[in-house]
């Protein structure tokens, strides 16, 4: 008979000068029994907000900040047994995480600044294990949104940093070594979700990246060490929109990037030592929009990257056989832009990526690797993708590309 485990539910909020987080959160991290049964379910009636604001001069050292708002969380895991997760989580607030840093001077070291959203999270791992998921994940609330603004227009980051924002309606995360993961993942949002990450400054003589990524639902899947994988995902985006705005700006920077992705339904599923047999239905209704933009007077290197699609899928098995069941339909537009505007500098590179739906499958070639897909997938929302680059005065080279897709699909055998 299943021995059920105990998990611990609580409502927390917890804040120090470097973290904030709110969340109503069950984990079992004390490995069960042979044949345990782990029960969980969580409902988030309220909103849940997470906020930082700082004032920084002439920092010697790093400045890290992270600021993070989540609804619903659960976490378990299981060593050298048999394990069942029966999950259910339900968010219908809104869960917002902002962060407000003004630099001034010069900050000597490494900044590491993100704020992160979300609305439901489940992760569960297994070692020497089999593991069973039977996942349930709502929400009906109406934003999850993560903001982050770093420096002002006299701030000087010696050393480069990355800043960045996150938001994430519904995620599950799975993880084997040596196990084999079975299950179900159920996963609808019904929210605007958007992230937007800002820096602004004089000086950057170093790398220095800023991210946004906003997804409606998104699913993870990594076993290795002989492990296999036989998994179902049914994913549902109804949210008005899911934005990711990422902008980086600076007087005279070295290396400077702006990264953006907007995802609908997002699952991806690896694995190696074993099979893996996934089936897949992905139904996107949101607005997808991206945009990435860079800025700067002076150059050495300046990136701005936007990628954004209703659907994507990656099934990957690094042993002999994949099993893929797809189905995708797309009724959201996609838009997606990258711009960079300068005057003198080096080398320019802007990229734009749109697709309403993509799947990709592969298998190892040196294994004797098999590969098995149906692929169905519809999509009649516009796609379209922008790049956009102004150089005023001179360069050394620009190199851009747009692309927009309505339907992708790419199942290859190769080499690990």
């Amino acid at each position: 008979m299943a021995r059920p485990v105990q998990i611990r539910l609580a409502g927390t909020i917890a804040a120090t000068v470097m973290c904030v987080a709110a969340a109503t959160e069950a984990a079992a991290q004390t490995p069960p029994q042979d044949n345990s049964l782990v029960l969980n379910n969580q409902l988030q009636l309220g909103d849940v907000f997470a906020d930082q604001t700082l004032n920084v001069v002439d920092s010697q050292e790093q400045v890290t900040v992270a600021t993070t708002a989540n609804g619903n969380s659960a976490s378990g895991a299981v060593e050298n047994g048999t394990v069942t997760i029966r999950s259910t989580q339900d968010m219908r607030g809104d869960s917002i995480a902002t962060t407000s840093v003004t630099l001034g001077g010069d900050t000597s070291g490494p900044v590491a600044i993100n704020s992160n959203a979300g609305g439901n999270y489940l992760a569960a791992s297994g070692y020497d294990a089999d593991v069973t998921i039977e996942a349930v994940q709502r929400n009906t609330g109406e934003l999850v949104g993560a903001l982050t603004e770093v420096g002002d227009e006299n701030a000087r980051l010696l050393a480069g940093g990355v800043v960045s924002a996150t938001a994430t309606s519904n995620t599950v995360a799975l993880y084997g070594e040596g196990s084999f993961v079975r299950g179900t993942v159920e996963q609808s949002s019904d929210a605007t979700v958007r992230a937007y990450s800002r820096l602004e400054s004089q000086y950057v003589p170093a790398a220095a990246e800023v991210q946004a990524q906003a997804m409606g639902n998104a699913i993870g899947v990594n076993s290795g060490q002989t492990s296999g994988q036989n998994l179902a995902f049914d994913q549902t985006s109804t949210g008005d929109f899911i934005e990711a705005e990422a902008s980086a700006n600076t007087g005279n920077g070295w290396d400077l990037a702006a990264r953006a992705r907007a995802v609908g339904n997002y699952a991806n599923s690896y694995n190696a030592g074993g099979s893996v047999e996934v089936g897949s239905a992905q139904d996107n209704a949101s607005f997808i929009r991206s945009a990435a933009t860079t800025t700067a007077y002076d150059y050495g290197r300046a990136q701005a990257y936007a990628s954004g699609s209703g659907n994507q899928l990656s099934v990957g098995n690094n042993d002999i056989f994949v099993e893929i069941d797809n189905s995708q339909i797309n009724t959201g537009g996609v838009e997606v832009t990258a711009t960079f505007a300068g005057t003198n500098g080096y080398d320019v590179y802007v990229g734009a990526e749109a697709t309403g739906n993509a799947v990709t499958g592969y298998a190892c070639s040196e294994c004797q690797g098999y590969l098995e897909a149906n692929n169905v997938q519809t999509n009649s929302g516009d796609v379209s993708a922008r790049a956009s680059t102004v150089v005023a005065g001179s360069n050394r080279s620009v190199i851009s590309s747009a692309t927009a897709t309505g339907n992708s699909a790419t199942f290859y055998v190769s080499r690990p």
